[in-house]
């Protein structure tokens, strides 16, 4: 099959292309073997081997064969729905979109109209649901060696200054990497609520960005558990770590922080004993090549995109709880709406 990366800020040039080239080493017969081809208006790349860029998207499909084509949509998340809907008139059915799916509800649900419209495939990135370590926390909950889960907390911090001024495309820090986390909890405890949500400004030098310096969001599932999950993005470290409570053991976890490295840690606590393993875990790269595959056996598939919406129904909730809605009428007389009140 081949390759079209839209979008060439971080996730398209920093992420897509190198795993996009580490995966056509794995398992060439999965690629037909032309070059990738990528377009961003905003952006250009220096000229590499194995890439072929252009302006736009119009110019990018004269090219190829919407039919055996995968298209990577890496830009912001305000800008999914108009380049899905691009794509989908140009005959391209087969799409990797960059978490999270859609910026709220909204844009979900237009997103769904296209793609029903279209009969579109979509693949969701979401390398921690390939992941070695997350797998191995599966087995362990599922085993019931620690007895039930109680309680998840999961933390996703890094400094994010730069980034966030210089191209604000995420609209808030719900956006960055909570649905890596939200998916997680899902994967892990089954279907949740959200119980409570916060933020906070993103501040620096006298400049604010609202919402863009850290996000926490509070899930109950409907087996019982409750996940904690909280993200800042002025942190001075890297660091994305879970922990399971157990009810005669714990487990943490932490995933690799950058693509500086593919492995990642779990240690294991249980009646006064203590276990760490290194795990390999190039997930991102196993998750594209599993996409790659799903894509050349054909059809719809409905499990991965209902999962992905999911995550942003739970998002959008936990940011209308900490924010004024963004439609006016929204608002009552004693203040926000009414699922903006969710108690534990």
């Amino acid at each position: 099959m081949q390759s079209l990366v839209v979008g060439l800020g971080r996730a398209g040039a920093g992420l897509h292309l190198p795993v996009l080239a580490k995966a056509r080493a794995r398992d060439p017969q999965l690629f037909d073997g032309q070059d990738v081809a990528a377009c961003d208006p905003r952006r250009t790349l220096p000229r590499r081997p194995g890439l072929v860029t252009t302006a736009s998207i119009g110019e990018a499909a004269g090219g190829l064969d919407p039919a055996g084509t995968v298209v990577h949509i890496c830009t912001p998340p305000t800008e999914r729905h108009a380049v899905i809907t691009e794509l989908a008139e140009l005959g391209f059915r087969n799409m990797i979109v960059e978490k999270p799916l859609a910026s709220d509800a909204d844009d979900l649900a237009r997103i769904i109209r296209v793609r029903r419209k279209h009969r579109l495939h979509v693949e969701v990135v979401e390398p921690w649901l390939t992941s070695t370590l997350t797998r191995r926390l599966i087995e362990l909950t599922r085993s019931g060696l620690f007895g039930a889960p109680k309680s998840i907390t999961i933390v996703q911090n890094k400094p994010r200054f730069r980034r966030s001024f210089a191209a604000p495309g995420h609209p808030t820090a719900f956006d960055v990497e909570l649905p890596h986390g939200v998916a997680l909890a899902l994967r892990l405890a089954g279907a949740a609520r959200v119980t409570h949500a916060a933020g906070a400004d993103l501040e620096l030098d006298g400049q604010s960005i609202p919402r863009m310096g850290c996000a926490d969001v509070g899930l109950r599932h409907n087996s019982g558990v409750r996940t904690e999950i909280s993200s800042d993005l002025t942190s001075p470290v890297r660091e994305r770590r879970i922990t399971i409570d157990f009810a005669h053991g714990s487990a943490v976890g932490h995933f690799a922080v950058s693509d500086d490295d593919d492995h990642s840690q779990l240690t294991l606590r249980a009646n006064g004993h203590r276990e760490h393993l290194v795990l390999r875990d190039d997930s991102l790269t196993e998750w594209m090549i599993q996409a790659y595959r799903r894509f050349r056996a054909g059809g719809e598939q409905t499990r991965g995109f209902t999962f992905a919406a999911e995550v942003v129904q739970l998002l959008s909730v936990a940011k209308n709880i900490c924010a004024e809605p963004v439609v006016p009428a929204a608002r009552t007389e004693t203040g926000y709406v009414a699922m903006a009140h969710h108690v534990g």
